[in-house]
């Protein structure tokens, strides 16, 4: 199961149509796109799950995130970069954490690494002894190579902040690479495997912040086997002023994007959050400010932004207090992504931190309800019709079904899913009405609740009843 025009994919259980992405829903019709944004001001609930550890552990000082979530097996592991404050410089290790749930994290006893004489701490055992500034990790447990199945991507003083790599059968024992380094200067904070190949998420490829000047930019590097990396980035996402709009140069000045993006693969989408960096015009770090904003791709090159500068996780934080020895001196609001997405239950979760990393308090959490962070919802009334088509669907002759994300509905507004030909003709008997809210709502057409054909169809929904502007539409499911 595929989307056509969507760029070359692998097949698919499942598509996932969001309505921020004007690829998979192309054809709109009377309906406004509206995102939900992660803010903590508005959120009760304390938000940092992994704070800095009790005296004298390695990540006693700060936790500043770099760090990656990834489901093994029932739990979730966070690995992350800390300091200690038994360092007299700046120098980050990998640590480890575990969770059942996302919310609630543990630092196993490894007993991997000496620190401060004894071995009782959540060091990974990772053979660099200089500053790591950044790693992503991926895991694949199918790969047949045991000793691969784990693999990292980091930057370390050890090679001058050039990309180097590692691989581990268990996650926590490492070996490098031994033709390290092998990619340039790339500071990164995401990465996934997507079409069979994989792709580093950052910024900094050609050994300066970007190929295009000085500002940072998310960039892309890639490798078919995690062996030979391209030493040419891709420049994916830019947030330069460019004529007419007014223009600041420099290193830290403007507009720019942060890290590149921490990237949620949907098998035929990718979801990135990326690092709204707006430096102040005098160039002097101290003074950004910097949200995190969503962008999509479909290559893993190439991304846009379905609202520009739209703040999906804002960073005004409640209770967010200088650290006595950060590294601010003026403190404004900035935070950074983490490679960690999880749907659990009704709920989507994304871990965050603080920035600079001399003020890192700890892993955040933002969360939304399960798959919500945007949605379709119609403008024009009951006397117009609202209405989006999809994109067409290779369903390769196999029975799929159909499901709806949607809020709002009930007695006088109504979702009606009808299939169509590639060439837009509907198909007589598919047309099916969704009248209750959930994540995930089941359509049926008449006694149908598969559909299946050898051609390509698309997906229309439309908004009905007599209130259709109540409805809003978060995601449509196809899946096998």
């Amino acid at each position: 199961m595929t989307v056509k025009q969507n760029g070359e994919q692998k097949n698919l259980d499942e598509i996932v149509l969001f309505p921020f992405d004007d690829i998979a829903l192309p054809f709109q019709q009377g309906v406004k796109l509206e995102l939900n944004s992660y803010s903590r001001s508005v959120d009760a609930t304390p938000n940092i799950v992994l704070g800095p550890a009790e005296k004298g552990a390695p990540d006693d000082l700060a936790v500043t995130g770099y760090a990656t979530v990834r489901r093994v097996g029932d739990e979730l592991w966070m690995w992350y970069c800390a300091q200690s404050s038994l360092d007299n410089e700046w120098r980050e290790r990998v640590c480890l954490a575990k969770s059942p749930d996302g919310r609630t994290w543990s630092r196993p006893n490894l007993g991997l690494v000496e620190f401060a004489g004894n071995r009782n701490n959540n060091l990974v055992n990772l053979p660099v002894e200089e500053h790591v500034q950044a790693c992503v990790v991926f895991y694949e447990p199918e790969d047949p190579d045991p000793a691969r199945r784990f693999k990292m991507s980091f930057e370390s003083g050890k090679y001058r902040n050039a990309m180097a790599v590692a691989f581990s059968a268990d996650g926590l024992n490492w070996t490098l690479h031994p033709d390290n380094p092998l990619g340039p200067v790339f500071e990164q904070a995401g990465g996934t495997k997507y079409n069979g190949v994989y792709y580093l998420n950052g910024q900094g490829g050609g050994g300066l912040w970007s190929p295009k000047g000085h500002s940072r930019k998310l960039q892309t590097l890639i490798s078919y086997d995690f062996d030979t990396w391209t030493q040419a980035s891709c420049v994916g996402l830019n947030r330069d002023p460019l004529p007419p709009a007014g223009t600041v140069y420099g290193v830290h000045a403007g507009p720019q994007v942060h890290l590149g993006a921490a990237l949620w693969n949907r098998g035929n989408t990718l979801v990135g959050f990326y690092g709204m960096w707006n430096g102040h015009p005098s160039g002097d770090r101290r003074l950004t400010w910097m949200h995190l904003g969503l962008a999509v791709s479909h290559d893993g090159l190439h991304y846009r932004e379905p609202v520009p500068d739209f703040p999906i996780v804002n960073a005004a934080e409640i209770g967010w207090k200088k650290l006595p020895d950060g590294d601010a001196v003026v403190h404004f609001p900035a935070v950074i992504q983490t490679q960690g997405f999880e749907n659990i239950g009704d709920e989507t979760l994304f871990w965050y931190s603080a920035w600079p990393e001399g003020d890192a308090d700890g892993v955040r959490i933002a969360h939304w309800p399960k798959d919500r962070l945007g949605y379709f919802q119609s403008f024009t009334g009951p006397d117009s019709e609202s209405y989006v088509v999809s994109q067409p669907l290779a369903l390769g002759g196999r029975e799929s079904r159909v499901f709806v994300n949607a809020d709002g509905l009930g007695e006088h507004t109504e979702l009606a899913v009808s299939v169509l030909t590639e060439s837009f003709s509907q198909i007589p008997g598919y047309r099916g009405e969704i009248k209750e809210a959930g994540f995930k709502q089941p359509v049926r057409w008449r006694d149908r609740e598969t559909v299946s054909f050898d051609d390509p169809v698309r997906l229309r929904i439309d908004f009905t009843g007599l209130r259709p502007e109540d409805a809003q539409l978060y995601a449509v499911y196809v899946t096998h």
